[in-house]
């Protein structure tokens, strides 16, 4: 990967998180336009999770609303790890804790149990956005932005 001298290369596992927020934005976007079309091209879909079907039937439109909420979510955490942004690494990492904390609620409460597997790999990857190479990655790139003033000067 190319990079301007004096900046620091973007860490691959950035990269890698962008792209699966980019998964999560059209995944969540497809799933909330299957509920506000039923029966159209995309209800075979849930055949792969029948369960969260239910589970979003019965929140009705609301579940179209925290879909697109969570589409918009992935979506800009995707652009802002992409472009290096501060606000992109801590958007990352809080939606990343509500995922935690969701599946922790989940294997708690058993109402999910295939959500355990899941703490283990978002703790990983959150030890990964934590880590002083990462973090110390997105300090320089905001100063290196604001270092070279503000755009079109």
């Amino acid at each position: 990967m190319m990079t301007a001298p004096g900046a620091e290369a973007r860490p691959w596992g950035i990269t890698a998180l962008s792209v699966f927020f980019v998964a999560g934005a059209i995944i969540s976007f497809v799933s909330g336009v299957s509920l506000a079309l039923p029966g159209s091209v995309l209800e075979p879909m849930w055949r792969l999770n029948p369960r969260a079907r239910e589970a979003f039937a019965g929140m009705g439109a609301g579940a179209i609303l925290l879909l697109g909420a969570v589409c918009l979510a992935c979506a800009l955490a995707a652009v802002g790890l992409w472009r290096s942004a501060r606000w992109g690494h801590r958007l990352a990492v809080g939606i990343l804790v509500v995922n935690l904390l969701g599946d922790v609620a989940n294997t708690v409460l058993g109402t999910e149990r295939r959500a355990v597997f899941g703490i283990p790999v978002v703790l990983a990857i959150l030890a990964f956005l934590w880590s002083g190479r990462v973090r110390s990655f997105f300090r320089h790139a905001a100063a290196a932005r604001a270092a070279s003033g503000p755009v079109g000067a």
